[in-house]
């Protein structure tokens, strides 16, 4: 292959040139190439190794509809070469090949071909001993690209559009539709998948002069339309209610929302299947044509062109203009059309072979191309002798028919039908709002396209409130555009349906004997349409196949279920910027000049430790946790979720809520509150006070502080009980004294009495602290003496001053999230999200002492009932590590081994200076949940830890340092 003098239109700079490497090679293009028109043009025709065989490939569609040609391009994995525009030093490499793409190692396989028959891997490799080498084997041999973990972070932007008219496709008939709506005075947006608009109307010419002209002036037209906005290189990924449509280009995904919209989107040239039809130098004659067209690359030199419509005819003469031989047209049917391209084909004197069929290419050397076609009668192509005969070539076009890109009509909601007069489906009934024409809507013609499309942007325009939908009549097809069954048996098979999962005939003929009978079962178990392409190029022959099997029409046996994304889409662009909120406490700045290292808590920055110079994160840890046990240390717990209730049913409300009872908690009095949901699984916990009879204040966890307000507001609606709810959470700092020493250090702030019987463990009390208006709570999460201290946002900051100033002679000592988590760890208190999960209900952490069944109702009541009838599947348990332990410790995660078998997961593990072991907290079995039972853990190199279920809490267990002065 090379380039073709000058193209009109063409979509290459010639007066530039662009190096890049592809194999180690390196190669020359111009601005305008895709990398697949570059490689085409340099004489290169192997592209790709194919899934499953690793059969040489290349070009099939040149439009994104196989995988026959994907690259890895430095970090990108599965770079589509027929659309990827070409970029100065680009450095390329095939995927999926062993040893380089030329001389692939694993193309062994193919000769291995008959002992994986579709499915095997459902029947094989079942060994539990011997299942991981072969998921290793499996995992080794498949896959395309390889994801590069140093590749920098691309971050993607999300745009919202707006507009009366979305027409999606900006071929004839899309571009007719959005001039028509336009000119209505309706705003139009066309998205067009390529790099530039125009469709089939730029490539599928047939060296006709006049219907390039209508096009090009149709383009003109809509280009400078100042109603008309055209997005090209720029895909309609899915359908979603009320038309929005995720618009995804390079760059960014648009969400773009529509009052009408037009589907224009065409329609698929369907491959032939015959014997070795996946050779380099077979493709789809649309193929061809775009690479004349746009890239002005020839695809080859001498041509047999097998038709079944009279587009295969446009496509031989758009050969024949270019200076390439056209041995012979193969045309399926008995009889030709007269219309005029078949008039031009024989005026050329092109040779037409009727009712025949290729029956096979016949390989070049290695299987790198094809020399070949061997053509045999129709009806019969099995039979060998008379008739058949081999037509010499170095390249084959497939002009068979066409398959709807309907995939967003499916989304949609569109009903479809069958036309056996086109062998397609079309729409039958659409939703309101959604619009089609051209191929999609089964209109094939070029003129007829347009006028379609002008009836589609008509009555679009008039659904958006412009103008009055016009009648424009459009002429039925005089031909069938595709054939009903292009497929030919051969009893060596390679005759390919699927050319991304290299599915052959008679691996869809072994599902259907399986028992895989039903569209969707076969699809799942042939794995047919589940590659890249999504079925572009399979689908439909698949659907004929297994109609002809099973004795059906197409449209008894249907279509497969269309889902988003249909195109695909690189994950950077569904993660977006990777923007994340990021909330921080009215005290950050005071965290700041004391040295604090970061972490995220939920949307939350808070402090893990401080750094202390000369020192490292366990020992300022340590020292942290050491000034709360043995003097007072300050926290910011202001993360915390903070909301009232008020009204006369604020009691019934947390009722419902929580798991245990509040209709009877005392005035100035808390109690810990542990939620569920209507599965029983435990979601939050925190602590409610009463502050009147009627006016509840309670926390969450940080993490959930937002979710759960959210989702109390909305039981309220449902419930409508007479209470609001108030969410203080941004409006109120909170602050934890903690230690021996912080009654102390309070009370040089504030006049309220803090004696044991004036302020009680787990009393609620308002008053002044440091001159601020207050919320004080008695309670003790680190397992101290502590006060936690609620007040205005604005006034956090002058509370913190006021602490640290009242404590500088008791050498109090700010502490992070990591003192904190030891010191609770040590109580044996849980932390909702760390040792919990999503299937964890109060059964298995230890909280069914919490639980009051006997209430009328709270949420998640029936579940627990069900759940307390049932065995226990695990068990929250402390455990320490031997007091002379010295090696690695587990870490949170590892998992709990008994008897060779998985038995539980540790939760939190640290070690505590006060107990004198590292300690932790673990789900384990029933069986080994008993005090005193050892347990082994496995630690990430393989090897395992000895370690004792043990009681907990580990330190004070009695609770006096919380209920008795010291």
């Amino acid at each position: 292959m090379k380039r073709l003098p000058p193209v009109a239109g063409e979509w290459i700079d010639r007066t530039r040139e662009m190096a890049f490497i592809f194999e180690g090679k390196t190669y020359r293009g111009h601005p305008g190439d895709s990398i697949s028109s570059a490689l085409l043009a340099s004489g290169v025709t192997l592209l790709g190794r194919s899934f499953k065989y690793h059969r040489p490939r290349g070009v099939l569609s040149m439009a994104n509809h196989d995988v026959n040609a994907v690259v890895q391009w430095a970090g990108r994995p599965n770079v589509r070469a027929d659309v990827t525009p070409l970029t100065d030093g680009m450095a390329l490499t095939a995927v999926n090949t062993f040893g380089g793409l030329r001389a692939d190692m694993a193309s062994i396989l193919g000769a291995f071909a008959r002992f994986l028959p579709v499915g095997f891997y459902y029947k094989s490799f079942y060994s539990k001993k011997l299942f991981p080498l072969w998921e290793r084997m499996f995992r080794r041999l498949t896959g395309l690209g390889k994801v590069d973990f140093t590749a920098p972070h691309l971050r993607t932007a999300k745009c919202y559009g707006f507009c009366d008219v979305l027409v999606i496709g900006g071929g004839p008939s899309g571009l007719a539709a959005a001039l028509a709506a336009a000119d209505q005075g309706a705003d139009v947006v066309v998205v067009d998948e390529n790099a530039r608009a125009g469709g089939s109307g730029g490539y599928a010419r047939g060296a006709d002069e006049a219907r390039s002209a209508i096009h090009n002036d149709q383009l003109t037209r809509a280009e400078s339309h100042p109603r008309v906005r055209i997005m090209t290189s720029t895909c309609a990924a899915g359908y979603y209610t009320d038309h929005w449509i995720p618009l995804v280009n390079a760059e960014a995904m648009t969400k773009m929302r529509a009052r009408s919209v037009i589907v224009a989107s065409g329609a698929y040239e369907q491959p032939a299947v015959f014997r070795y039809n996946d050779l380099p130098g077979i493709m789809l004659a649309s193929a061809a044509q775009r690479l004349i067209y746009r890239y002005a690359v020839r695809p080859m030199r001498r041509a047999v062109v097998l038709a079944a419509n009279a587009d295969g005819y446009r496509a031989a003469l758009d050969l024949v203009a270019h200076g390439i031989e056209v041995a012979a047209i193969v045309d399926l049917r008995p009889v030709i059309g007269d219309g005029e391209a078949e008039t031009a084909v024989i005026h050329h004197g092109i040779r037409i072979l009727l009712n025949a069929c290729i029956s096979e290419a016949v390989p070049a050397s290695g299987g790198k191309g094809v020399t070949a076609a061997v053509v045999v009668p129709m009806p019969q192509p099995d039979a060998p002798g008379t008739g058949r005969e081999q037509i010499p070539c170095d390249g084959i076009l497939m002009s068979v028919g066409w398959a709807p890109a309907g995939n967003l009509l499916y989304q949609a909601g569109t009903r479809m039908r069958y036309e056996k007069a086109l062998e397609q489906f079309v729409p039958d009934v659409l939703p309101v709002g959604i619009f089609a024409c051209g191929r999609v809507n089964g209109v094939h013609t070029y003129l007829a396209r347009l006028l379609d499309g002008q009836r589609a942007g008509s009555a679009a325009a008039a659904h958006a409130g412009f103008g009055v939908a016009m009648s424009v009549p459009v002429p039925a097809e005089v031909e069938c555009p595709t054939h009903p069954w292009p497929i030919v048996a051969h009893p060596g098979g390679k005759n390919f349906v699927d050319f991304d999962e290299d599915l052959q005939l008679k691996d869809f003929e072994n599902a259907v004997q399986e028992g895989f009978d039903n569209i969707e079962l076969m699809k799942r178990f042939s794995t047919v349409g589940m590659g890249p392409s999504q079925g572009k190029h399979s689908n439909m022959n698949a659907l004929r196949i297994l109609a002809r099997l099973t004795g059906k029409e197409p449209q008894q046996v249907g279509t497969t279920t269309a889902r988003p994304f249909f195109h695909p889409v690189p994950m950077s662009l569904l993660g977006g910027r990777g923007f994340t909120p990021e909330r921080r406490t009215p005290l950050h700045s005071r965290h700041d000049a004391l040295g604090a290292q970061w972490m995220p808590a939920g949307v939350w920055q808070r402090p893990e430790y401080y750094q202390v110079a000369g020192k490292s994160r366990s020992d300022c840890i340590q020292e942290e946790v050491a000034a709360v046990r043995n003097g007072v240390g300050i926290i910011d717990v202001g993360t915390l979720g903070k909301l009232e209730v008020i009204g006369p049913q604020a009691a019934e409300f947390l009722e419902r809520v929580y798991i245990s009872r509040y209709a009877n908690l005392k005035l100035g009095m808390t109690r810990y509150a542990v939620m569920c949901d209507e599965t029983g699984v435990v979601i939050d916990d925190g602590v409610v006070g009463r502050l009147a009879e009627d006016h509840f204040y309670f926390t969450t966890t940080t993490s959930g502080a937002a979710t759960i307000y959210r989702e109390l507001s909305r039981l309220n609606t449902l419930w409508q009980l007479d209470c609001g709810i108030v969410n203080h959470t941004g409006a109120f700092a909170a602050i934890n004294l903690a230690g021996p020493q912080s009654r102390e250090v309070l009370a040089t702030l504030t006049d309220a009495d803090l004696s044991v019987a004036a302020f009680p463990y787990l009393a609620l009390r308002e008053a002044s602290v440091a001159g601020i208006p207050a919320r004080l709570m008695r309670v003790g999460f680190v397992g101290e003496w502590g006060y936690e201290i609620h007040v205005p946002a604005n006034q956090g900051a002058a509370l913190w001053d006021a602490l640290m100033q009242a404590g500088n002679g008791h050498g109090i000592r700010p502490f992070g999230v990591e003192a904190q988590r030891l010191l609770r760890l040590e109580k044996g208190h849980i932390i909702i999200g760390q040792d919990t999960d999503g299937l964890t209900n109060p059964f298995d952490v230890g909280l069914d002492w919490a639980l009051k069944m006997d209430k009328p109702f709270f949420v998640g009541q029936r579940s627990l009932q069900v759940i307390a009838r049932q065995p226990r599947k695990q068990q929250l348990v402390g455990f320490m590590l031997d007091s002379d332990f010295t090696g690695t410790a587990p870490q949170e995660c590892h998992l709990v081994i008994h008897q060779g078998e998985m038995a539980g997961r540790v939760t939190s593990i640290g070690f505590s200076a006060a107990v004198g072991r590292t300690i932790g907290m673990a789900f384990v079995a029933p069986e080994l949940a008993a005090v005193g039972s050892p347990i082994s853990i496995r630690l990430s190199d393989g090897s395992q830890v000895r370690a004792m279920v043990a009681r907990t809490p580990f330190y004070d267990p009695e609770n006096l340092k919380q209920k008795e002065p010291v």
